[in-house]
């Protein structure tokens, strides 16, 4: 399975994207900073063993972002787990390669995966939080018609002290009225 964006495509995380790059994505305190990955070192062995992991699931589809031009992967988008009695998942997502922040990327491949749950898998609503810290990542979710729907003070630790989480979602309808509006000329 592919999802074509303008810049990127997402494709599924395979066992052979796990090398030096994604170690050292993992591992660099700047990439993992607002992920819980941070809180244990990671090997090829256990990034691998999380890939495989993944693979085996079909309640969390694991995308891999790659540049159109090159193929190269910058960073993965993971939607899920799919409740399928409520038709709902969470998203996150992590960019590796520092250059590609700020440019854009993260809110593609939010709405390439957005599109896909509703459009494809059906879905009814999306989720994500992120650490207040991480205002650039609400800015994603917010340019693709997510809205923040709570604040949870507290809620986690970072750098030892204690931060909030933005958490945010996307019903299936709201999204379809956003699509028929930017679609309409």
């Amino acid at each position: 399975m592919k999802l074509q964006g303008a810049r990127i495509y997402l494709r599924p995380v395979a066992v052979t994207d796990v090398g030096a790059r994604y170690l050292r994505w993992m591992n660099d305190p700047e990439v993992t900073q607002y992920l819980e990955v941070r809180f244990s070192p990671q090997t090829i062995d256990s990034i691998r063993d999380y890939v495989v992991a993944m693979a085996a699931k079909n309640d969390e589809p694991f995308f891999a972002m790659c540049l159109n031009e090159s193929g190269e992967h910058i960073g993965n988008i993971k939607l899920g787990p799919i409740n399928s009695h409520h038709r709902t998942a969470d998203l996150s997502l992590v960019i590796g390669e520092k250059p590609w922040w700020g440019k854009g990327i993260a809110s593609e491949a939010i709405g390439l995966v957005t599109r896909h749950a509703f459009e494809t898998l059906g879905l009814r609503k999306l989720k994500a939080g992120c650490y207040a810290g991480n205002e650039g990542s609400a800015k994603a979710f917010e340019r693709c018609g997510w809205t923040r729907e709570g604040l949870q003070r507290g809620q986690a630790l970072s750098e030892g002290r204690e931060t909030d989480v933005i958490l945010l979602g996307i019903l299936e309808r709201d999204y379809r009225v956003a699509t028929r509006r930017t679609s309409t000329p």
